[in-house]
């Protein structure tokens, strides 16, 4: 299995610290608004590798933090008129609701700010005492020219982040470039005793004692491309400060979903909650969609496109319940008991299918030709299945992998699908049956067929090799 490591931008062989464990921490989302779809393509792929690395017989621990304190919380207490811990209370069961409708699992732990406080205090404190951190007026900040390392992860140089820093007026940092550990309170916000009096912590040092706490080394630190710097950089900083080991193996980044070419972001306003999604389609498309793409590289969002996904997916819910059905022998074509010897090959010759997306999920997790497998697999079944005679576990073995791929995927299919498209052999019919129609001047006939595959999401192109057929 190789994995691209953004610490070392190459793809490296996956070998865990402890043999048979993986240990995972993954960037949770900040709770004062619901969550929009570019923040669950995060959370869905990394759901994906958990599922993955479990399949492989590894013992996985995951954990992935809510951010429960923080200004865009306060601000929406304000507006909403309630404490800013009930805003998170109801921000955190809304995201629950979420992971629950695309299928993500539950982390082993999902620790919020403000229950570890003592914690973070106890690691700003040792800070302080190793001489990487310094107090002044109730604040304290991190003097990151101070850890050797820094900026190793974003490959930014901290002369050329000095160099290119604003100058602050009556700035209490030491460095422009240093940034805050904990901060003092202001009337009316929430706050907690500390050393240096009354106050709440940055940012960046909720993970790094987070993740100390709930799992001592991390094997794969996973977060959204924006996060490498500075949130990932200043982790690594006040973690390694006090460690010999580095924070985190291996550290994996989503590239951005994208909403006309622009980062979908609330601070942008071009973002789409999920729950706006999922009023127009089906959660587990949106699951489908997210992992369409590899995950490093950026995805634009639209309707379009989310609707050329269903159609995809309704491709391999067709033949799943075509399986499933043959498996059951609700259908006339399967009620022999035993393969043929035609059948046991067959069998055979799938098997190299779950080979195959074996072998695209351990090239870096690449989800988009995984899926291309799926489709392969449904494309074999569909030859050798639809209207043929054929055995009870022959329908079985096949469903049987295809069950395999879409659990593995987290694509919880059966019955979801409201529309259904058609299936590889009727649209392969329709296109015989307007070659008959052309070649006989039927232009009408030959017209109407295009159109209702067009109507369908099916494409047809003619070319000098024949007739080539695409989903819109």
């Amino acid at each position: 299995m190789k994995i691209y490591n953004t610490m070392t931008g190459t793809k490296e062989a996956f070998v865990p610290v402890k043999k048979g464990y993986v240990n995972m921490y993954v960037c949770g989302p900040t709770v004062y608004n619901f969550l929009h779809v570019g923040n669950m393509r995060s959370y869905v792929f990394f759901d994906t590798v958990r599922r993955y690395f479990e399949y492989k017989g590894y013992k996985v621990k995951m954990v992935q933090n809510f951010t429960d304190v923080d200004d865009k919380i306060i601000e929406r207490s304000l507006e909403e008129g309630i404490s800013s811990k009930e805003v998170a209370d109801k921000y955190i069961k809304e995201a629950f609701t979420d992971y629950d409708a695309l299928g993500i699992c539950r982390a082993d732990h999902h620790p919020r700010v403000t229950e570890e406080m003592d914690e973070i205090i106890t690691m700003v404190s040792q800070l302080i005492e190793a001489g990487y951190a310094y107090e002044q007026d109730g604040h304290v900040f991190f003097a990151a020219n101070r850890f050797g390392g820094y900026g190793k992860l974003s490959k930014k140089n901290i002369d050329d982040l000095l160099s290119g820093a604003r100058v602050e007026v009556n700035s209490l940092k030491q460095s422009p470039v240093d940034f805050v550990l904990w901060k003092p309170y202001k009337p009316g916000e929430p706050y907690w005793e500390s050393p240096w009096g009354k106050g709440r912590p940055g940012w960046h040092i909720e993970c790094s004692s987070i993740a100390r706490k709930y799992l001592g080394y991390i094997d794969i630190h996973g977060g959204g491309e924006d996060l490498t710097f500075p949130h990932h950089e200043n982790e690594i900083a006040q973690s390694e400060a006090l460690q010999d080991a580095p924070l985190a193996k291996y550290w994996m980044h989503n590239g951005h979903l994208t909403s006309d070419h622009k980062k979908m972001s609330k601070s942008l306003g071009n973002f789409f909650t999920l729950r706006d999604v999922v009023a127009k389609f089906p959660p587990v498309v949106v699951r489908f969609f997210l992992l369409s793409s590899h995950y490093r590289m950026p995805m634009e969002y639209s309707e379009a496109l989310l609707e050329s996904a269903q159609k995809g997916l309704a491709r391999i819910e067709n033949c799943w319940e075509m399986l499933r059905q043959a498996a059951v022998g609700e259908t006339d074509a399967a009620s022999a008991d035993c393969l043929t010897k035609a059948e046991e090959e067959w069998l055979k010759e799938a098997e190299s299918f779950r080979a195959d997306f074996e072998a695209r999920m351990e090239d870096d997790f690449n989800t988009a030709d995984a899926i291309s497998v799926v489709f392969e697999l449904v494309k074999f079944a569909n030859v050798r299945v639809h209207g043929q005679a054929i055995s009870k576990p022959f329908a079985e073995g096949l469903l049987k992998c295809l069950k395999l791929f879409c659990g593995l995927l987290g694509l919880a299919i059966e019955g979801q699908i409201k529309e259904i498209a058609l299936d590889d052999l009727e649209i392969d019919a329709l296109i015989d049956q307007r070659q008959e129609a052309r070649k006989n001047k039927d232009w009408a006939t030959a017209d109407k067929i295009r159109d209702d595959l067009a109507a369908k999401g099916i494409v047809l192109e003619d070319t000098t090799a024949g007739v080539r057929w695409t989903i819109k």
